[in-house]
């Protein structure tokens, strides 16, 4: 009989202990915002009842824990992340894993860009991830095994440097007012960071699943859309092939290929800047999921968005959507994926 899992990305929105210092410009958490961030965060995590969840703006793995801990549908999931230095100075965000399905092995984090992936020269800027990805392979039912990879790329942010600010103030604008260059610039070393990004994890995925044909899946905050070129990197979108390859090695986002196809699904969105609706936080799957490719081994049944809540804007809840994905796998004695004959 066909067997079901559901996978999720979850970005939490600063997840953290009461009083930790996280930003010049946002005050820590008193215990009654921990308290009421953390029971938000266990109903909307009971709500999705995912069976892989990836979460991202984890400042700790602790607080993750006490999350679970008010829970109902995760009772004994594993967790697996990233634990903050203890000699730094102030806590940073991390990408974290909850399963309740078996892992294969203890998960890896992969804070080191790949072989042969650089920042730019003018950069100046480490060959690592701002977030580490985090890496997992799951036990599916009936056999076999699922790759996992939580992700948190770079965000729009602006990146300034020498003096400047987030307003876009110091450098050349005269009085201390904006400078359009300097924010310009500011705005074109976070692409840079995010496109490296990019082509880093497009390599880690193929150095961990995509190059050896493995079930894969991809998720979190790309913090782009899925038409960006960013975006279009790691789905390998317009890769040279070979004939009759031409699905091996990509990345499909499972709106598109989703085999529930109503208008519903067109009003997903998982985040609102300045009155724009838009969906930046992905799930995207390898051929072994796409009904295309002779190699499928199941197909994406549908796609949920969780988003009621930033239209409420509650403090305590996340700046974020939830994706919710529920995957059929195909039973290799009496199933087919549809394109494959019978």
């Amino acid at each position: 009989m066909p067997q079901e899992i559901r996978l999720a990305t979850f970005n939490v929105c600063n997840l953290a202990p009461p009083g930790a210092k996280l930003y010049d410009n946002l005050a820590p958490l008193t215990q009654a915002q921990y308290e009421a961030k953390i029971e938000w965060t266990a109903r909307q995590l009971d709500q999705l009842d995912a069976d892989v969840v990836g979460l991202q703006e984890v400042f700790s793995l602790d607080t993750l824990r006490a999350v679970l801990a008010r829970c109902r549908r995760y009772d004994g999931a594993t967790v697996a992340g990233v634990a903050p230095d203890p000699l730094a100075e102030r806590l940073t965000p991390q990408v974290a894993l909850v399963s309740r399905l078996p892992l294969a092995a203890p998960a890896t984090s992969h804070p080191a860009f790949p072989a042969g992936v650089a920042m730019p020269c003018a950069c100046r800027d480490p060959d690592r991830y701002a977030r580490a990805p985090v890496h997992a392979q799951v036990l599916l039912p009936g056999g076999g095994t699922l790759d996992v990879l939580v992700v948190h790329l770079k965000s729009k942010r602006p990146d300034y440097r020498n003096g400047g600010d987030a307003n876009g103030n110091g450098g050349n604008g005269g009085n201390g007012g904006p400078d359009p260059v300097q924010y310009a610039q500011a705005n074109l070393r976070s692409l840079i960071r995010r496109g490296t990004e990019a082509v880093a994890l497009r390599a880690l995925a193929g150095e961990l699943a995509l190059g050896a044909r493995q079930p894969c899946v991809v998720l979190g905050d790309f913090n782009d859309t899925l038409d960006a070129v960013t975006t279009g990197i790691v789905l390998g979108a317009g890769a040279p092939c070979l004939p009759g390859e031409e699905l091996r090695g990509r990345l499909f986002d499972c709106n598109q290929i989703q085999l529930r196809q109503d208008q519903a699904r067109h009003l997903g969105y998982t985040n609102v800047h300045e009155g724009h609706y838009m969906t930046i936080d992905h799930v995207l799957v390898s051929e072994q999921f796409n009904p295309a490719s002779p190699h499928a081994i199941g197909a994406v049944l549908d796609v949920s968005y969780l988003n009621d809540h930033l239209l409420l804007q509650r403090p305590e809840a996340s700046d974020h959507g939830q994706v919710l994905v529920r995957l059929r796998l195909y039973d290799t004695d009496t199933d087919a994926p549809p394109s494959a004959p019978r």
